[in-house]
């Protein structure tokens, strides 16, 4: 229940971000952004990390950290916000969500994960409902390909990232290892450091605002909440709770934005929940004893 419920905080933060990225967005350039997002993140976490007494992690743990911070932390969140300038929102949809079926996929094939029939058609069901509301939610732009590989590699870097993080969880706490990898993106983007301070200066508040917004909630927030729900449960069935995020949208969007969505993207929103519904259907059954032998073989 507790990774449940962590879970629930990552998804409703990532949720979130749509609105503030759509803010900060029009005022900073895609590295600028990522840079102020992680590094706002990196200086609360580390403060927080300080507070508590958190240690250097184990040597273990840094290949998962590094990996995770370079690709993940860093990497997808230039790659995205540079890829969404440059295609349609219901590509950008398509492209980034084969994220959690990569996160199924790697799961069964570098973590041994078990991937039920369950997950599998939950994913199936999900992703066509992001396709629905992606589809009815653009603006019928266009899309480069420039854009379009970007967002590959944004789902790419996104996958490879969860996976690589998951066994540095057996090696650290949640707070431990969010707060290296914030700290090795925030490294990795210090070239955008210039940028960002130019474009600074001639950002609106509400822009700037909006980019603290997600360095506090959707990344020192969501990051670490996802690292506690990912250690208690696999790869692949949190990868597909995510899926919850484009109904989310949908609904804040409506809510935020005023943007009142049509019958199509109601039911896409609606598929993608019944889809997460469907995939997690037996994981009350088996994520007990997963758990248990997890926390059995820590103690041995």
């Amino acid at each position: 229940m507790s990774a449940l419920l962590a879970a629930a905080v990552t998804v409703l933060f990532w949720a979130s971000a749509f609105v503030s990225i759509r803010s900060a967005g029009g005022a900073y350039s895609p590295g600028a952004l990522a840079l102020g997002r992680l590094a706002t993140a990196a200086v609360l976490l580390a403060a927080i990390a300080l507070i508590r007494r958190v240690g250097w992690p184990n040597r273990r743990a840094w290949p998962g950290i590094l990996t995770s911070g370079l690709l993940w932390f860093g990497g997808y969140m230039v790659f995205l916000n540079w890829g969404e300038r440059l295609v349609d929102a219901g590509t950008a949809a398509l492209i980034v969500n084969v994220g959690p079926i990569l996160i199924a996929l790697l799961g069964v094939r570098l973590l041994g994960e078990a991937a039920p029939r369950s997950l599998w058609l939950g994913i199936a069901v999900s992703f066509a409902g992001t396709v629905v509301v992606g589809l009815s939610m653009s603006g019928g732009g266009g899309s480069s390909l420039l854009g379009v590989l970007l967002c590959v590699l944004a789902a790419i870097t996104y996958a490879i990232g969860v996976v690589a993080q998951k066994p540095a969880l057996r090696h650290g706490s949640a707070l431990q290892i969010t707060t290296y990898s914030a700290l090795v993106a925030a490294v990795a983007l210090l070239p955008f450091a210039g940028v960002l301070a130019h474009e600074s200066a001639d950002a609106p508040v509400s822009a700037t605002l909006n980019m603290i917004y997600l360095g506090v909630g959707p990344t020192a927030i969501a990051f670490t909440t996802w690292a506690y729900a990912l250690a208690r449960t696999s790869a692949g069935k949190l990868g597909a709770t995510t899926y919850v995020v484009p109904a989310l949208v949908v609904l804040m969007s409506w809510l935020f934005l005023g943007e009142v969505p049509g019958w199509l993207t109601l039911a896409g929103g609606v598929l993608c929940l019944a889809g997460v519904a469907v995939s997690r259907r037996r994981a009350g059954r088996v994520a007990a004893p997963v758990v248990a032998r997890e926390e059995s073989a820590q103690v041995r």
